[in-house]
């Protein structure tokens, strides 16, 4: 199942299966991502969205069936030029540094103090931040420090796994924020959310998965319909 019209795909999945041992975690799946827009992933735990988000930069591999990226087959690509372009947040924050500011530089060795402590700053943290020790952050400030961090490469497609799952109702704004603001900028992002009123919020597409099959695409409003019986 697909969206036909709307803008052009930047991300496409043709017929994809995942299997791992013996589970079957996505099911011939066939969908686009469109360019400039949000892209929200829902469905219940085990549908099998993040195993789809870690397939849109090489982290998965698909059994079956083909993923491209700006028409290329994702194979074509240099694998860390890819990732750049298409960088991806995992659910649980993994910080590898010592320093908030190191963290942010990973993939940006240039990157200022005062550039990471505004970056930081659009994500709801204080400026002081970024001199902070990584040991000493509460889950939500990894989780933001990571978006931070992927952010700093400035790719072309960003990929987040519950992005707010940490955050209270201050710092989920914040996020909204800053991804409604990179959309507009022309970024595409896709996000996997549990969040009914979330997706409503920020959603362009939404696809809803289950049991790894993609049973439902179209907008939030139309998906809620769906859903609603309506």
């Amino acid at each position: 199942m697909s969206i036909s019209g709307g803008p052009s795909p930047v991300l496409v999945l043709e017929g994809v299966t995942v299997r791992r041992s013996s589970a079957l975690l996505l099911d011939g799946v066939t969908c686009r991502v469109p360019a400039g827009a949000c892209t929200m992933l829902v469905g219940p735990s085990g549908a099998g969205k993040s195993t789809l988000l870690r397939l849109l930069n090489r982290f998965e591999e698909p059994t079956a069936g083909a993923v491209s990226y700006q028409g290329r087959p994702l194979p074509a690509w240099d694998v860390l030029a890819l990732r750049r372009e298409v960088a991806l947040v995992a659910q649980r924050p993994v910080v590898l540094t010592d320093r908030v500011l190191d963290e942010l530089r990973i993939g940006r060795p240039d990157l200022d103090e005062d550039a990471a402590a505004a970056l930081l700053g659009r994500l709801g943290l204080p400026s002081g931040a970024v001199g902070r020790a990584t040991s000493g952050l509460s889950g939500g400030e990894a989780q933001r420090v990571c978006l931070a961090r992927a952010l700093a490469v400035e790719p072309h497609v960003l990929l987040v796994d519950e992005p707010t799952s940490a955050l209270d109702a201050h710092a989920t704004k914040a996020v909204e924020r800053v991804i409604g603001e990179l959309v507009a900028d022309g970024m595409t992002v896709v996000v996997v959310s549990h969040d009914a009123a979330q997706v409503r919020r920020i959603a362009d597409q939404v696809l809803v998965l289950e049991d790894g099959r993609l049973i439902a695409s179209g907008t939030a409003d139309r998906i809620a319909s769906l859903q609603e019986g309506v």
